[in-house]
């Protein structure tokens, strides 16, 4: 048995009937690397049965503490039933990249059984017209609720179902399980008041936290109003989300994001991502005639030193606010921007995208809330004032995988977003490819293949203008915090409209997308 920390309990207390804290991984494999170039349905039940003791979560329910006296706990379920958590489906013909995205929308938004283990695996087949994967590839939907995952058990989930090699050994029969006795309710009564006494300034139920979260958001707003006015920019996507789900993606190589990097001394590849989602911010408001004269935000996560005996793991995490240069028409300029606040925070890092190794999905803390970290319970993170969206890394495998020999060959996530923060860009590196997928509601996004398209275009123009010769422009001085606006006239790049580094979900013979999957 085991506590939930304040932090996970604080996912659970965060959501509604519209905005729920799962986090969706999905994973398409190549058929073809496996012995025979089939795999079975029963053969991956078999194997994930085999795997179940590598990860107690796997088997555990929550269990609520009578009044809502104290975060609830983790106990062993006595009706386990992995049929009920793994799934088998098929995408009707012609099985396209659009009807896989609404399908996996869809999975994504419905909210997990609280009564059970908080995660369900849909394995999803029928994805015939994904023109650039083989023909018989198939999906991985892994869909678990924040609280259930850490973030080091985000990553152990993924490597605990996966092999280094497409070689398949016969799984061992499965250990002998006997769950534990399920505490009684004075048990947990007793436990409550206990903690209580020993931390009699934690705020542990709902209610007493609702106040704190309350006072806190006040708190935040009159600051945001008082003292930085200009930064209290909002579009459409900073308003009451719906509980619909829509999502999207775009695939790039890493070469070419580090080649639009070098466009700025000392820019790094996560400044570039950051640049590149800003323009397609930009071209897509601006097609709506809902572009603000004032320059749009987004709240990316890195890490902060921590020093001194009593730091904790969630005292790493720090939110860095990131103007995106949304109204700088000139792309180095919007990349230099950018670059001067990342540097100034210290954010330096060749690669910064790996920075979230250990946090990876902690960034999902503020898309739950639409407020700030703080109000569940980061300790001494500071607070992160109003953005227009999130931008945040999703850590995927350092190397190839394979799933009872076959390929993994796309790795990307749907993330939450709630009330205030409708927009959440993931960005995952597998395979030498950097993806990027927004996740959104179909009330405010309900085009979400023009968005990506808007992303592929952003991309395009500036990796154009790397490949184009022209010397490495140095980013403006450390003390111009806030990004310029271009000069009057100033033209931006001609847009690419070649190039094979983006290759999300593009039209097809026949009206039919391609695949957004990298190609084997």
């Amino acid at each position: 048995m085991r506590q939930l920390s304040a932090h996970d309990a604080g996912f659970l207390y965060a959501d509604t009937s519209h905005s729920n804290a799962n986090v969706t991984l999905i994973q398409i494999y190549d058929q073809s690397t496996a012995p025979g170039g089939k795999v079975r349905f029963k053969s991956i039940l078999a194997h994930i049965e085999s795997r179940l003791a590598g990860l107690p979560l796997f088997r555990s329910k929550l269990q609520r503490v009578p009044l809502e006296l104290d975060h609830p706990y983790w106990v062993d379920d006595p009706n386990f039933d992995l049929e009920y958590h793994v799934r088998h489906i098929a995408l009707p013909k012609p099985g396209d990249w659009r009807q896989f995205c609404i399908q996996a929308s869809r999975i994504h938004a419905r909210p997990l059984d609280l009564n059970r283990p908080l995660w369900e695996i849909y394995v999803v087949e029928g994805l015939d017209s994904l023109l650039e994967l083989p023909a018989g590839s198939f999906a991985l939907l892994i869909k678990v609720h924040h609280a259930a995952v850490d973030a080091e058990g985000g990553s152990r989930m993924t490597m605990l179902l996966h092999d280094i090699t497409p070689k398949v050994a016969t799984p061992p029969p499965p250990k002998p399980w006997f769950p534990q006795p399920t505490p009684s309710s004075l048990n947990l009564l007793a436990r409550s008041w206990l903690n209580a006494l020993l931390s009699p300034m934690q705020l542990r139920t709902p209610l007493a936290r609702k106040a704190a979260d309350n006072l806190r958001a006040a708190y935040t707003f009159a600051g945001d109003l008082l003292l930085r006015p200009e930064q209290l920019v909002t579009t459409r996507f900073n308003s009451v989300v719906s509980p619909h789900r829509v999502f999207d993606t775009r695939r790039f190589m890493v070469e070419e994001f580090e080649a639009i990097a070098k466009l700025v001394d000392g820019a790094t590849v996560s400044d570039a991502v950051l640049a590149v989602c800003g323009g397609a911010l930009r071209g897509h408001l601006q097609a709506l005639g809902e572009l603000p004269e004032a320059g749009l935000s987004a709240i990316t996560p890195v890490h902060a030193p921590v020093k001194g005996a009593l730091a904790d793991r969630s005292s790493k995490l720090s939110w860095l606010r990131v103007q995106l240069g949304t109204e700088i028409e000139d792309l180095v300029q919007r990349l230099a921007a950018v670059h001067v606040q990342t540097a100034a925070r210290g954010v330096a890092d060749d690669d910064a995208l790996t920075m979230q190794q250990d946090h990876h999905l902690a960034a999902a803390t503020l898309a739950l809330s639409g407020k700030m970290q703080g109000q569940l319970g980061l300790g001494s993170a500071r607070y992160a004032p109003a953005a227009s969206c999130t931008i945040t890394n999703v850590s995927g495998p350092d190397v190839p995988l394979y799933l009872n020999g076959a390929r993994m060959t796309y790795f990307s996530a749907i993330m939450p977003i709630s009330d205030g923060m409708g927009l959440v860009f993931a960005v995952t590196r597998y395979d030498a490819r950097i993806i990027i997928s927004p996740t959104c509601c179909r009330e405010l996004l309900p085009d979400p293949e023009g968005f990506t398209q808007q992303l592929r275009d952003s991309f395009q123009a500036y990796l154009a203008l790397a490949r184009a010769p022209r010397a490495p422009t140095k980013p403006p001085p450390a003390r111009s915090a806030r990004p310029r606006v271009s000069a009057p006239g100033s033209a931006s790049p001609a847009r690419s409209s070649g190039g094979k580094a983006a290759t999300g979900p593009r039209a097809a013979r026949g009206g039919r997308p391609r695949s957004a999957a990298p190609a084997s």
